[in-house]
């Protein structure tokens, strides 16, 4: 068995850290300090994730996209991710259910977010749903051939800078037709609630939105009535590899930062790695960041190498479980390497902390991939979880 990677995804790789580091890491100060960055900073960043050739690097060339594989998007993910402020997120990512659209979809709604004339957020959770589904109430009636939209969306992340929503909702109000919907933000009745602060500084926000009575016709439902749950949870599949790529880089980026710093600090007349308490601490940050690597690659690998579609599921699932909690993990102690360093917020240490608190929360929380990794234990075993093949 080969486990090399190809020189050309290496290459991919390092201009993808070199990106990181040239274009993302010069804002992080700025944005951490201001809460937001200017627009005409936001423009130039959107201009450099074209030039660097890491718009919708998820989609296919021939709607505009990169074509990366889903390995080549994970090598990518894990350097960009190790920005703070989410500034990952100015690398757009159009919705996979899109490239299952109708053709005057793709062309209205997938090409053009492909290419950064157009941006999407998906809007799922409500303040009565958020693992459970079934649960949400936003409802979308028809009549006489059309669909009325109503209800409200938490959460809708990059809802500020995105034109147009894919809104999860019940046909009829009926929790067994899940479906999505197309909903461009300047129709009638839709509007913003509030925008939250959150723990995180974010590059972009997470607002509320709320539906008045929408009127679509049917060319704004993608896919069809009672497969938005499954179209969903293609998405969800993708953002928590993305998750986990991201969740690797940050506690790469942490890691290097802790050991740097146990060199270079002196104390009691030698650097303190020499104590066995913090070379304890930076070897298991190693190790842990080693497995997570490990199992992050093995699953994106899987994925491209026709991986069955339940099985990318479940593996999906245990790859964001381990890679999120691994993070939390391994910051906290580099941030104790750190000391009072650790605790400033000049310090990307500490912007990590707490970006990569949610990670643990959003698209799944750990205890939604618990269960559903108990649910495929007790359907098939152990097997997906310690087979290889």
């Amino acid at each position: 068995m080969d486990l090399t990677i190809p020189q050309a995804d290496i290459e991919r790789k390092a201009r993808a850290r070199r990106f990181a580091e040239t274009v993302l890491f010069p804002q992080e100060v700025a944005l951490e300090l201001n809460g937001r960055l200017p627009d005409a900073t936001k423009a130039m960043l959107k201009q450099a994730v074209i030039d660097h050739g890491l718009n919708a690097i998820n989609q296919a060339k021939e709607h505009g996209g990169q074509g990366l594989s889903i390995f080549q998007q994970t090598l990518v993910n894990e350097e960009l991710g190790k920005a703070t402020g989410a500034l990952w997120a100015v690398a757009w990512h159009p919705a996979i259910p899109l490239r299952l659209g109708t053709k005057e979809q793709i062309r209205d709604y997938l090409v053009p977010s492909c290419q950064g004339r157009r941006r999407g957020a998906f809007a799922i959770s409500e303040s009565g749903a958020g693992s459970d589904p079934r649960r949400v109430q936003t409802r979308a009636d028809r009549r006489r051939g059309r669909y009325y939209l109503t209800g409200e969306k938490w959460y809708v992340t990059s809802g500020d800078v995105a034109d147009y929503l894919i809104v999860h909702a019940h046909v009829d109000g009926d929790p067994d037709k899940p479906t999505l919907f197309l909903v461009d933000k300047v129709l009638p009745g839709v509007r913003v609630k509030r925008t939250p602060k959150f723990m995180h500084t974010y590059v972009f926000e997470h607002p509320e939105f709320v539906f008045e009575n929408v009127e679509l016709d049917e060319s704004k439902m993608l896919g069809k009535v009672g497969q938005g749950f499954d179209l969903t949870k293609d998405w969800f599949v993708e953002a928590r590899l993305q998750i986990a790529a991201n969740c690797l880089g940050a506690s790469i980026r942490a890691a290097e930062i802790a050991n740097a710093h146990a060199t270079e600090r002196v104390q009691f007349d030698r650097p303190i790695r020499d104590f066995q308490a913090i070379e304890f601490m930076l070897a298991d940050m190693a190790v842990e960041i080693m497995a997570a690597k490990s199992m992050v690659y093995r699953v994106a690998w899987e994925i491209d190498h026709g991986l069955d579609r339940k099985l990318v599921h479940a593996r999906a699932s245990a790859v964001k479980l381990y890679s999120s909690e691994m993070a939390g993990r391994t910051i906290d102690k580099a941030l104790q390497i750190l000391g009072g360093r650790g605790y400033m917020r000049e310090n990307p240490v500490e912007r990590l902390y707490r970006d990569i608190r949610v990670d643990r929360i959003w698209e799944g929380t750990s205890e939604i991939q618990r269960a559903i990794i108990g649910g495929q234990i007790k359907k098939r075993g152990l097997g997906p979880y310690v087979d290889w093949a």
